[in-house]
């Protein structure tokens, strides 16, 4: 039990970081236009794929002005 509190103290951090990079990227998503993929696919992609899917939108899914 005592191993798994300090797991948890270490990646805690981490589990912050992907939670606040997911939500930045789907309010990101409701307002900018996006390609390649329908607004949906996108979630599903963010969504699904850990840290990978709302990078690979960040890159991939934004369409630039």
């Amino acid at each position: 039990m005592n191993e798994a509190m300090e797991m948890l103290k270490l990646l805690a951090p981490f589990i912050v970081l992907e939670v606040a990079l997911k939500i930045f990227c789907l309010v990101s998503l409701k307002k900018d236009k996006v390609k390649y993929l329908p607004k949906i696919g996108w979630v599903l992609v963010i969504v699904l794929i850990n840290t990978f899917g709302s990078i690979a939108y960040l890159i991939f899914g934004r369409q630039k002005y």
